[in-house]
Order: structure tokens, then C-alpha cells, then sequence
């Protein structure tokens, strides 16, 4: 065990006690090792989930929580390590139906196919077949209706599955799972898209089958529902295990340690600022709400300000800054960019009004691969590459040119297609076209995303230096790392902004707002 690992749990009953000997856990991995070429994915890594329990898997981005439920789910097999169910070995990775008899996942995204009806998502390819071998679809009615009474889940079998709201497809992916006889289930943030009274009652649903004998693996970026619902809970960080201990018998403060590898104090950001308070705020939002994803969002980011938007994956931070550029449209509210009011849901006009942007996908929102580098870096502004709808070659040319140079992107010239570079080179080209028209305001939504670390320290060093030439800046991200050299940070946690920060701030405090924690609780 390494410096930091720990596991705090209840010490094995003796022998000789008189008592039964425990039941062998439910799932137990031990020493897994998960290698994607040069990534370490899981490094030795372990976790061991009792009989009736809910046990919680927690850790930043990156920590190994989907690469461990692929395995535990006969997804992926470990490159090293062990799987067993209930004391016996994982079955083979072919033999599908042995792994749906042991274990199931809940996913984010549902896997319900909504143009079947309830009875048929329910038993698909494991149809009821009467005479003649024909499918008999009384019977399948008949075994959904048994089915969903046996679990308690109120949900008519003929339904339509796309008519059903987001917490019916959780009550009927979980009674699927039952029906297979696994009695354990993987709930993959399971509450990310419900609203508190739908919450309270999928945990009602989970403490209650839980007195049926089903055993839940919960995970999760909101810590306050660990402390709410969860019996255990596990820590990884950086592919390793870091502490499994009771919920009730580990403080939030340590748990949140636990996560980012701090005590109550790290590394504070130090950067000298350069708000120009006397020039127009790069941007203003004031009450901007949207009817499923943030509300009542209010900021303002000063000329020359670094302003970061934090927060977990489902907070509505991303959604803000695409609203802010136009990628989306408010219900509520109004914004300017640089004194300017544009069109919602129009990207031109927010470029028009003084945007640049760096989205959140660079392969499927900041780039057209087969397009050139000269091509892809100046495609927001036209208009400083000819007059009357034709373009010049040699201007285009001549800004790719300047724009390489400035990001320091290693091309053998601006024709090469962006397919051609590296992710680092490739993201750096995304920002030199944010950077083209001289923003007053620049959005960026995870800029340092899947880059190495050299290329990482460049782009946040550029916008460091974009700032300090007067722009607005606008980081929307939960990557620490990004966050650093912001002025302040404002927290979303589900849809709202619960919390500014100021520079100066240490991680735990920071992931401990990101998660919904109080530690003062």
C-alpha cells in the first residue's frame, strides 16, 4: 500500500466466536492493472462491496471510476488482477448472459430504446414465444406487468418508452437488470438529470430494494448524496485506490482530501491581474435562465479579467458559456459582450459582438480535419480576407502564417490538413481562430482537454497573455489546472451559482464548492 492509501473497514469476526462466517462480498476486484497504450488507466486498483450494501466509488475526472466499472461490468478484462463474484471467479468475457445474471449498470445515458414499448425493452431477444414458436405479446404484456409489480415500479407495460421521464427509464433499466437475476447494480450518476423530488425518490427506490437483498455500486460528483444514501465509499485518484472507510466514519473534509490529494491547504495562484476597471465589462449576464439546464445567472467579466465558471458535469457551467457565445439559446435573461447585445442563439452575432470561442470538442466542434491549417485558423473572419464575397489566398495566407507563429503550432506550412497534427497542434489551431479578430471577449470550455502537458502550459500561457492585453476571458471547466491563473471563480452546482471564489483558493475548498459540500456541516 502506498503513502496515502488507506481502508478503514469493520475488522472480520473471529472464528471461534460462535457466529456464522460471513457471506463473501458481493464483487471484490483486487491489483487491477488497465493499460491504453501508454495510458495507465487503473494502476492496482481495488475495491471489495459487501452483501445489502450501497457502496459509493468517488474521485476527480480521471481517477479510473469508468475504466473499473467496464470491468467489473465484462467490458474490458484487466491487464492484470482479479474479478470475483460472490467468492467465485468473473466468467469469461464472451459468456454476456453469466455477466447479466451477476451485475448490471445504470448508465447516465439511457439505454432504453424509446421507439419500443416498456414490455419490450424489458425483454428484448428474450421474448415469451407461444405456439409455433411465434412471438405471444400477451405473454411478454403478462411477464412485464409481474415484473415491474415484483420491483414496484408504476409503469404501464405498453408504454411507449420515449414517453417515459427520465427517472421511469432508471426504474426500468434497474428492473431489467433484476430480471436477469443480478442483485447487483451499478448506478453511473444516476441523479444527474433529475430534480430533487425525483432524487428522493430513486434513493426511497434504492433503500428499499436494498431491503430486498440488492447490493448498489453508486457514483457520483455530488458528495452530499455519499453522506445521504451510502453506506461505504471508495476513493480513487490517479488510476489508484485511496481509502474505502464507512461513510458515517469519514468526515467530508478528508473524503474531499482524499480526492484531490491535498490536505486542508496546497498551492495557492498567484497572478498579478490585469482588470481595467475603467473600460466596459467584456461581458455581462444578467438572470439568465434555461428551462432544463441553469437558472437565474448573473456575472460579469471585466476587460483584462480571467473568470472561471467551475463545476461538475451536470452543474450547467458548460451550457452557460455556449449560451454566452450563442451555441445556445436563454429562455430568460440577457447578456452584452462588450457593451453589445446579440441575437441569441446566433454564434455569428456573438463573434459579430467581440467572441472568440474554444469549444468543448475540438473533433466535432473546433475543426474540419481535411481542411488546411491556414483554412480552419481564419474560418470566423472572411472579411479580413477580401471584400465582396471573394477571399485572398495571400491574406488568408499571411494571418494562418501570423497565427502560427503566435501559437507556436509545428506545421511544415498552413496548408497541411488539421487532421495531420497532433491533438496538442490541433487544439492550439482551434485557439488561433478564437484569437483571429482580436476578441474582446474570449470563451473557452475545457481548453486544455486530451493535450499533453507541454502544449497544456502554452494555451493557458496564451491566455494568460490574451488577458493581459485587455480581453475578457471566460474559462468554463472542472480541470483544476485551468482554473489556476483565474481572477475568480464562480461555482455552479445544479444550475445555479452557489458560490464566488477568489484567487488565493486551495483545491479542497474548490472541489469541495464543485461538489455541493459543505465542509461546515
Amino acid at each position: 500500500m502506498s503513502d496515502g492509501e488507506r481502508t478503514v473497514t469493520p475488522a472480520p469476526a473471529p472464528a471461534d466466536d460462535g457466529r456464522a462466517p460471513a457471506a463473501p462480498p458481493v464483487v471484490e476486484a483486487a491489483g487491477i492493472v488497465k493499460r491504453f497504450g501508454p495510458t495507465v488507466a487503473l494502476n492496482g486498483a481495488r475495491i471489495t462491496i459487501r452483501p445489502g450494501e450501497t457502496h459509493a466509488l468517488v474521485g476527480r475526472n480521471g481517477a479510473g471510476k469508468s475504466t473499473l466499472v467496464s470491468v467489473l461490468t465484462g467490458l474490458q478484462a484487466p491487464d492484470e488482477g482479479t474479478v470475483t463474484f460472490g467468492g467465485d471467479p468473473a466468467p469469461r468475457l464472451s459468456d454476456r448472459d453469466a455477466w447479466r445474471r451477476r451485475v448490471a449498470c445504470v448508465y447516465q445515458k439511457s439505454t432504453i430504446i424509446p421507439t419500443l414499448t416498456v414490455a419490450e425493452n424489458l425483454f428484448l431477444n428474450r421474448h415469451h414465444h407461444g405456439r409455433n414458436r411465434l412471438i405471444s405479446w400477451t405473454g411478454v404484456r403478462h411477464r412485464a406487468r409481474e415484473l415491474l409489480s415484483a420491483w414496484s415500479v408504476d409503469v404501464d407495460p405498453q408504454s411507449p418508452a420515449g414517453e417515459l421521464s427520465v427517472e421511469q427509464r432508471q426504474f426500468v433499466e434497474i428492473a431489467r437488470a433484476l430480471s436477469f437475476g443480478a442483485r447487483f447494480i451499478i448506478l453511473d450518476e444516476p441523479t444527474a438529470q433529475l430534480d430533487a423530488a425525483a432524487i428522493n425518490r430513486l434513493f426511497d427506490r434504492i433503500r428499499d430494494l436494498q431491503r430486498q437483498g440488492v447490493t448498489f455500486l453508486f457514483i457520483s460528483h455530488h458528495l452530499q448524496e455519499v453522506y445521504e444514501i451510502c453506506d461505504m465509499v471508495t476513493v480513487f485518484r490517479d488510476a489508484r485506490h485511496i481509502v474505502t472507510a464507512p461513510v458515517a466514519e469519514l468526515p467530508r473534509a478528508e473524503l474531499v482530501a482524499a480526492m484531490t490529494g491535498e490536505a486542508a491547504a496546497d498551492r495557492r495562484q498567484e497572478r498579478a491581474g490585469s482588470l481595467d476597471e475603467s473600460a466596459a465589462p467584456a461581458l455581462s449576464v444578467h438572470a439568465l435562465g434555461s428551462d432544463d439546464t441553469y437558472t437565474d445567472v448573473t456575472f460579469q467579466v471585466g476587460a483584462g479579467e480571467i473568470v472561471g465558471l467551475a463545476g461538475a458535469a451536470a452543474s450547467g457551467r458548460t451550457e452557460v458559456a455556449e449560451t454566452v457565445v450563442g451555441l445556445r439559446a436563454a429562455a430568460t435573461g440577457e447578456l452584452e459582450i462588450a457593451g453589445r447585445r446579440p441575437r441569441p442563439g446566433s454564434v455569428p452575432a456573438a463573434l459579430a459582438a467581440g467572441a472568440g470561442f474554444v469549444p468543448q470538442d475540438r473533433h466535432h466542434q473546433g475543426f474540419v480535419p481535411d481542411m488546411s491549417i491556414a483554412d480552419n485558423a481564419t474560418l470566423s473572419v472572411p472579411k479580413r480576407l477580401g471584400k465582396n464575397g471573394f477571399l485572398s489566398r495571400g491574406r488568408r495566407d499571411r494571418l494562418a502564417e501570423g497565427l502560427i507563429e503566435n501559437l507556436a503550432i509545428k506545421t511544415p506550412g498552413p496548408e497541411l490538413p488539421v487532421s495531420a497534427l497532433s491533438g496538442g497542434n490541433q487544439q492550439k489551431v482551434v485557439m488561433a481562430r478564437a484569437l483571429a479578430d482580436d476578441p474582446r471577449l474570449l470563451v473557452l470550455i475545457n481548453p486544455t482537454a486530451g493535450v499533453d502537458v507541454r502544449s497544456k502550459e502554452f494555451l493557458l500561457g496564451k491566455v494568460e497573455e490574451t488577458a493581459e492585453s485587455g480581453t475578457g476571458v471566460l474559462i468554463a471547466s472542472d480541470e483544476l489546472d485551468d482554473l489556476r491563473m483565474c481572477d475568480r471563480i464562480l461555482v455552479m452546482f445544479q444550475g445555479r451559482v452557489t458560490t464566488e471564489i477568489p484567487r488565493g483558493w486551495h483545491d479542497h475548498d474548490l472541489v469541495a464548492a464543485m461538489e455541493g459540500v459543505d465542509l461546515n456541516a
